[in-house]
């Protein structure tokens, strides 16, 4: 069987759904597996997902996208005055799953958000966390656009590479994908009461899942 590339969007601390998902996609080896960011906050086990993700790398290719939540919990980490804020972007979710104590992360957990990538690309897609210049090379993509910049704001062009942009972020509250042909979204709201969205470049064959780990069917 040809090997797959598989993008899973906002994960949000639903580990049921994360597992649920993979089990349905059964990733060989050589598949890849690309997370689009937003491992941790709001959802209830955020510690649960990012240990999940540490054995997924020995199953398939991994290839973790950085978002901004993460960005938030390392900053938190380094600055008292911004927990605070953090906290009420979900990351009280976060610090329960670790039994309510920021210092009980695993030096795994954040070496893992450490290598988290800004962005990755294949022949035919590429993958970020929120959003993109469309004249802009993406090894050259500012934060703002790349991490925080939601599609509810502004639909960027399609990118001067000629790919197709796969993107998070911007929480689809109906559940269902945001597809504008040269951009596709695939946070569908797991948390909220969506799912957890897997889409398979080569096919377009799409999985999701509730947080409660159930199969939607197709």
């Amino acid at each position: 069987m040809p090997s797959r590339t598989i993008a899973i969007g906002d994960i949000h601390g639903c580990s049921r759904a994360l597992r649920a998902i993979v089990e349905a996609i059964q990733p060989a080896a050589d598949d890849t597996l690309v997370l689009l960011g937003d491992y941790v906050d709001r959802g209830s086990d955020s510690r649960g997902v990012l240990d999940f993700v540490l054995e997924l790398e020995g199953r398939c290719r991994v290839v973790p996208l950085l978002g901004n939540h993460e960005l938030m919990l390392l900053d938190a980490l380094q600055n008292l005055l911004v927990i605070g804020p953090w906290l009420e972007c979900g990351g009280d979710a976060t610090v329960r799953s670790y039994d309510g104590r920021l210092s009980n992360i695993p030096a795994e957990h954040l070496a893992f958000i450490g290598r988290c990538k800004r962005y990755f690309e294949i022949p035919t897609h590429f993958f970020v966390h929120a959003n993109y210049a469309a004249d802009v090379p993406l090894d050259e993509q500012p934060d703002d656009l790349l991490f925080w910049q939601h599609l509810h704001f502004h639909v960027p062009a399609p990118h001067d590479n000629g790919k197709r942009a796969i993107v998070g972020h911007t929480s689809q509250k109906s559940g269902e994908i945001l597809d504008l042909g040269h951009v596709v979204c695939l946070d569908t709201y797991c948390h909220g009461g969506g799912w957890l969205t897997a889409m398979e470049m080569e096919s377009g064959r799409v999985w999701q899942t509730d947080r409660d780990g159930r199969l939607r069917s197709q």
